[in-house]
């Protein structure tokens, strides 16, 4: 079995969070590429993750502030794994990734950074993406700027997924 180690995101998980909600103060932001908003839709909205496991880790978030997915409708549902499709498909295009691990992670037990707000990751991955400097001397390789993941994924067309 392979293990993917993060520890870096423990340091995130166990510290204070400020009040209110990161999803939500992000959707009042006008200014997309400062907040990493990647796509708007209809239920939903992409946005690139600031503390990514890989280079162009995305995350699918609904409008509807919910901590779970039980408490989310079904059009909401279906539009997050659309979305998901279609995020797989614009990553395709604009970083030729090996795979991906597609996941939601419920619960500060089950890993979520922001339990209050439930989402979806899309986190693309390639052979030999994961090494030593993370388990090691606590830091992480990524590879590219935000601003520059969030250009490439503007060029594959990410924005216009409805």
């Amino acid at each position: 079995m392979r293990r993917i180690w993060t520890p870096w995101r423990m340091k995130y998980i166990l510290s204070k969070k400020p009040p209110g909600c990161l999803f939500c103060d992000k959707l009042g932001e006008r200014n997309d590429r400062e907040s990493y908003i990647v796509h708007r839709g209809s239920t939903c909205f992409i946005m690139l993750n600031a503390f990514p496991y890989n280079n162009g880790h995305l995350m699918i978030v609904p409008y509807a502030h919910v901590a779970s997915l039980v408490q989310l409708q079904s059009p909401v549902l279906t539009d997050m794994m659309e979305l998901a499709q279609k995020s797989i498909l614009a990553l395709q295009k604009s970083m030729k990734p090996e795979g991906f691990n597609v996941g939601i992670n419920i619960g500060k037990v089950a890993g979520a950074g922001i339990e209050e707000h439930v989402h979806l990751h899309v986190v693309p991955r390639w052979l030999g993406d994961t090494n030593f400097m993370p388990v090691l001397a606590e830091t992480r390789l990524i590879p590219e700027l935000l601003e520059e993941t969030y250009q490439k994924l503007l060029d594959a067309g990410i924005a216009d997924l409805s």
